[in-house]
């Protein structure tokens, strides 16, 4: 599985997704001091899976760590490509849906859990997940991110 993003992407993703992470939250994403050009590598190797999708009507997928691309199981390609609805099944996206509705009013929400499911079928429950609103940063809203690492298969 091709599992290596764009660096160019990722070198300002990342940034994006941790300023957004302490910004709402007051953490950071990923303990530790380190210079930020180090951030892309270690976020994307992260022990924990870190999701994102843009700002669409029916918003894509626009990042996934290595950690949450083998949950899925798809490569680099696949998971950017897919509408981040269908990361959960049919009966569990309209819960999604208010979740994503309640974070994009408050700024995050932690503790959530629910059923995923990966591109082969194989479902998985997140549980004590974080989800917030990705801003730019000029202050612009530009997608929401979401963090968990307790995960089991169903």
């Amino acid at each position: 599985m091709n599992a290596v993003p764009p660096g160019r992407f990722m070198s300002a993703h990342a940034p994006c997704l941790a300023r957004s992470f302490k910004k709402w939250t007051g953490r950071d994403l990923l303990p530790g001091n380190f210079p930020e050009t180090d951030l892309a590598e270690k976020l994307f190797n992260a022990p924990f899976a870190v999701v994102s999708h843009g700002t669409q009507a029916d918003p894509i997928l626009n990042y996934g760590n290595r950690a949450a691309l083998e949950l899925w199981e798809m490569s680099w390609e696949e998971f950017t490509h897919t509408p981040s609805r269908l990361t959960a099944e049919a009966p569990n996206r309209q819960e999604r849906a208010r979740l994503l509705e309640a974070v994009a009013s408050k700024g995050f929400m932690d503790d959530y859990s629910g059923v995923r499911i990966s591109k082969n079928g194989r479902r998985f429950e997140i549980s004590r997940a974080i989800v917030w609103n990705l801003i730019s940063e000029a202050g612009e809203p530009c997608g929401q991110a979401a963090t968990f690492s307790k995960w089991k298969f169903l």
